[in-house]
């Protein structure tokens, strides 16, 4: 009788380990890809931009990608707009909040 009570956990114990394996695989699969599939090209002015990020190609990306979160307007929230890194007002924009982080640091 124990021994039908321990395959039957070892086999609840094995099921859930290739459950939680699973899980994290595909969580894993979405954030190894790139996050821009097209980029905004009509320039815009930086104060219409409420956050920056820069995110460094690798192995989730072949190319840089910068995305931007704007100023929301009417309660909404700000959407995120992927920027093309080698334009060159997106340059501009970049160096604008690098100046802008070197200041607020103390």
């Amino acid at each position: 009788m124990t021994s039908k009570l321990a395959v039957a956990l070892l086999a609840a114990f094995m099921l859930s380990a290739a459950l939680c394996e699973a899980a994290v695989v595909s969580r894993m699969a979405t954030e190894l890809r790139c996050q821009c599939i097209k980029t905004h090209s009509t320039p815009f002015h930086p104060k219409y931009i409420k956050e920056l990020r820069v995110i460094d190609s690798g192995p989730h990306c072949p190319h840089s990608e910068i995305i931007v979160k704007l100023v929301a307007n009417d309660g909404e929230d700000g959407k995120e707009v992927c920027l093309d890194p080698k334009a060159k007002w997106v340059q501009k924009i970049v160096q604008i909040f690098l100046k802008k982080a070197e200041k607020e640091e103390p």
